[in-house]
């Protein structure tokens, strides 16, 4: 895209800044107050807010009509799109959608298997693949074109992401090759999944370096502060794709009960401290899970507000 996008997330990285992202997940009824709510908390404090699309493969209010009323209340929502449920017809007339509405920021996302969900007997869809779907966005905004061949003149302008799990295995290698694959197909922002294991996410990034890539996309890191210690051991045991090492488990039970939301606050903060620190980062994606009230705490305390004015 040139450098006139209509992204402000964009511009935001283009202009060299550290980008913060946050994301709210939408109910499970019509109550558009809660999005507009979880908005308010956090949007003095981010650049961009995520919708996120059916996550844990859960029914709830649609991202596209959250998104439509954060992008009402002024802000910069992050249509985020999974493959799950939309065939290509479906999912580009959602991207046509969103774009009427001057929706211009997009995660690709593959969803996870409906089996985790409230409608595991259900049919999925999974037409296209999260790479498949950012090289559609990429023809509908560089060409006009629909995937059926149907060329159009009114584009939408998206900046295109995608996510990343240095966690997920067999090896970090591969989580590079596979991300540059995304790169090659379209994507240019990635937010990653929650950062635990510090060491292997080093890893990741250096590989990222080595390969150029950190030239090609902006990686955006995944900060998810932890509650309890209950959390920190439930995602350590329960949750794929995302590593704990036992010494978090054991800082976060090492404090008195009542003491360890702040525990979890002070390590968020101090990941995002030493990320910084990383080449390659471009910003940090806060998934504050039904916690989005501590989202200004952590964006406040990391030096990151305020928020840099880009001109109009």
């Amino acid at each position: 895209m040139s450098a006139e996008t209509p992204s402000k997330l964009q511009k935001m990285i283009n202009a060299g800044h550290l980008a913060v992202t946050s994301e709210v997940g939408p109910p499970r009824s019509a109550d558009g107050a809660i999005i507009e709510h979880k908005a308010k908390m956090i949007k003095d404090y981010v650049d961009a807010i995520n919708v996120t699309d059916n996550q844990t493969s859960v029914c709830r209010l649609c991202s596209l009509a959250a998104c439509i009323r954060i992008k009402q209340m002024g802000l910069e929502p992050v249509l985020q799109m999974v493959t799950r449920d939309r065939n290509r017809i479906a999912m580009q007339s959602d991207i046509l959608g969103a774009a009427s509405f001057g929706i211009n920021n997009i995660l690709c996302l593959t969803g996870d298997h409906q089996h985790f969900g409230d409608h595991s007997s259900c049919a999925n869809v999974f037409d296209l693949d999260s790479t498949q779907l950012a090289m559609c966005v990429r023809m509908m905004r560089d060409e006009g074109k629909l995937l059926g061949g149907f060329e159009f003149q009114v584009r939408p302008q998206m900046y295109i992401g995608a996510a990343a799990n240095p966690f997920a295995g067999p090896n970090v290698a591969l989580r590079v090759s596979r991300l540059a694959k995304k790169v090659a197909a379209g994507v240019q922002f990635v937010q990653t999944q929650c950062i635990y294991n510090m060491d292997t996410f080093k890893t990741f990034m250096k590989m990222m370096v080595d390969r150029g890539l950190h030239e090609k996309v902006a990686i955006l890191a995944g900060i998810t502060p932890m509650k309890n210690v209950g959390m920190a051991k439930y995602m350590k045991n329960r949750v794929p794709g995302i590593d704990v090492p036992d010494a978090i488990v054991q800082r976060m039970g090492g404090v008195p009960k009542e003491k360890q939301a702040e525990e979890g606050i002070n390590l968020a903060v101090e990941q995002i401290e030493e990320l910084k620190e990383v080449e390659g980062i471009r910003g940090f994606h806060i998934m504050a899970i039904e916690w989005e009230e501590k989202v200004p705490e952590i964006v406040q305390r990391t030096g990151l507000y305020p928020r840099p004015q880009l001109p109009d």
